[in-house]
């Protein structure tokens, strides 16, 4: 096991490893700070026992928990990390007045008679009031608390910031090895649409079907060689290739297929990641229509509310167990590394498989133009 493994892995057993280990450093400094006690020293001319102040420590720290696990798994990832800092703020003094009661509460019923060595016995024994002993208990608490859920916390900020640093270098090395295959793939490119016009020119006298096949697929590979390697396109246009792909499917099929879809009218300035809905539209005619024999059909629904886009897709399946029901093709698997290399936190994919029907319903939050041009870094352009 190797120390980044055991900081950064998401392995169950790793993670209760993380968590004890932080809890007994935590409580060793604890206990070793009380022990060490310069005042206790000069008032007795001895330190106090560290076996005995490790038990101490864990009476006040085992309410904290009740402030460093709602601060780790709550605050943080549903408000810091998503920058809402007000809400986060207003979530964590709730959660910091929860842990200070719970505080309070185990401290105060604690049999302080049968524990004298602890520190805070004498005081707990000789208040009277409920007033003084939740009074005591929050000057026992505060401190101790607060260190605790930043330590805490600064791990964990620690970890996410380092994870999307790693993040964004993938996405870096994956965009310059996509811009390498594009410029592969764009090797003589007026070459080859010259050919597919001579190619559509003869096929308008003798197959005009094929004529229309062959302009269809002209504007997909021309979308693909000059819209694929940027950034962002305009969700307008992102569309539009995928209409222009499914009209190219219904001339194959024909009548065969009981195809109905729908997309936005109006999508204003909103941008999208090039080429991220082809590998879902296309899965539906692979592994869906093309696998049926009787009444294939495919239903295929996108809406726009404000930023938000939605596209559903389902699709019939041929009745049959698979040898790996868990499996999912490869354009769906490298859709879904991409949407958490370039949507993280952003987006909702959900794909369902039944006896017949096979669904897909990804939801992105996106952006304008605007803001993602001020925020994305411009790439090399690759010349023709």
């Amino acid at each position: 096991m190797s120390a980044r493994e055991f900081i950064l892995s998401d392995k169950k057993w790793f993670r209760l490893w993380r968590h004890l280990f932080f809890w007994f450093f935590w409580a060793s400094f604890f206990a070793l700070s009380r022990a060490l006690n310069p005042v206790l020293y000069m008032n007795t001319g001895e330190f106090r026992s560290f076996f005995k102040s490790l038990a101490e420590a864990f009476f006040f720290l085992l309410p904290q928990t009740f402030l460093v696990y709602p601060v780790l798994y709550f605050v943080l990832p549903l408000y810091v990390f998503k920058q809402k800092y007000v809400q986060g703020i207003i979530w964590f003094v709730i959660f910091f007045f929860v842990a200070l009661l719970m505080h309070a509460i185990i401290l105060i019923n604690i049999p302080w008679d049968k524990v004298p060595y602890i520190s805070n016995a004498e005081l707990f024994l000789t208040t009277n009031t409920i007033q003084q002993k939740l009074f005591v208990a929050y000057l026992a608490s505060v401190n101790g608390s607060i260190t605790g859920v930043s330590l805490a916390a600064s791990f964990k900020l620690f970890k996410h910031y380092y994870l999307k640093t790693l993040r964004n270098q993938e996405l870096q090395q994956e965009n310059s090895e996509a811009q390498l295959r594009l410029l592969m793939a764009q090797l003589q490119p007026h070459f080859m649409f010259n050919t597919l016009n001579n190619i559509y020119s003869q096929a308008q006298l003798e197959s005009p079907k094929s004529a229309k096949m062959i302009m269809e697929l002209s504007h997909l590979l021309r979308y693909i060689l000059t819209e694929g390697r940027k950034n962002q396109v305009p969700l307008e246009n992102e569309l539009q290739m995928v209409e222009d792909y499914i009209n190219l499917e219904k001339i194959r099929y024909d009548e065969k297929l009981d195809l109905h879809y729908s997309f936005p009218n109006r999508v204003g300035e909103v941008v999208i990641a090039p080429l991220l809905l082809l590998p879902l539209v296309e899965n539906c005619f692979k592994h869906g229509a093309s696998k049926m024999v009787n009444k294939p059909w495919i239903n295929i629904k996108s809406t726009l509310q404000d930023h938000r886009f939605e596209i559903i897709l389902m699709n019939g399946k041929k009745n049959f167990t698979s040898a790996h029901p868990n499996r999912l093709g490869t354009g769906i698997e490298n859709v879904r590394r991409r949407l958490e290399l370039l949507y993280p936190n952003r987006h909702t994919l959900e794909i369902k498989e039944d006896q017949d029907v096979f669904i897909v319903d990804l939801t992105i939050e996106l952006a304008q133009e605007d803001a993602v041009a001020a925020a994305l870094p411009s790439q090399p352009a690759i010349a023709l």
